[in-house]
């Protein structure tokens, strides 16, 4: 979200940032921004850019290994999806695990541009996290943009409560999706 996006929406790139609102035991719930959507799963419930045109998909339509997923289409071209997945990997019992399962499905015509440990939101035995941004480009399958066109991506990788490996992705057009907002896609996850 540009700017004056957010000027036109009556959102300040301030008030896009999120504040996670502490409970004292460690059992934090993390904020997700005026005029987006959430997306639960029984590990975790992230936030997505429903002001931006991502809608949830349903169940009957996602691939089995998404627990849950939200688009934007734009003349019936994906340009953006945000899914959850879960227990994607076996043997994982932390965020670096996580993380390194992940990573490697991120394909071979990416780029990664950081990685970071991240504190999310939630129990404070499942708060651990890691963050990987990357940049790819579209492969023009399955109502993806054209082959070559320049994408950006985020994920968040880590465990939860009870042991179960997630990553949550943000794939999205470049340049579509701002870094305040990819921060605040981060930001808005709550591990359960």
């Amino acid at each position: 979200m540009t700017a004056t996006t957010a000027a036109v929406m009556g959102v300040s790139v301030m008030g896009a940032a999120l504040l996670l609102a502490g409970c004292g035991d460690g059992q934090d719930t993390a904020s997700v921004p005026e005029g987006w959507g959430t997306l639960e799963t029984r590990s975790l419930s992230v936030g997505y850019p429903k002001n931006e045109g991502y809608a949830e998909q349903p169940a009957a339509e996602r691939a089995k290994s998404n627990a849950a997923v939200a688009l934007q289409e734009k003349d019936g071209i994906r340009t953006g999806m945000v899914s959850v997945q879960l227990d994607f990997a076996t043997g994982v019992r932390d965020a670096a695990g996580a993380a390194a399962a992940a990573g490697a499905g991120i394909g071979m015509n990416s780029t990664r541009r950081a990685t970071e440990d991240v504190r999310l939101a939630g129990p404070d035995d499942a708060r651990e996290a890691r963050r990987i941004d990357y940049d790819f480009t579209a492969d023009g399958q399955d109502d993806t943009p054209n082959v070559g066109t320049p994408m950006t991506g985020v994920l968040v990788a880590g465990v939860d409560s009870k042991g179960v490996p997630f990553v949550v992705r943000l794939n999205a057009v470049k340049d579509a999706v701002d870094a305040e907002d990819l921060d605040a896609f981060v930001e808005s996850i709550t591990v359960k």
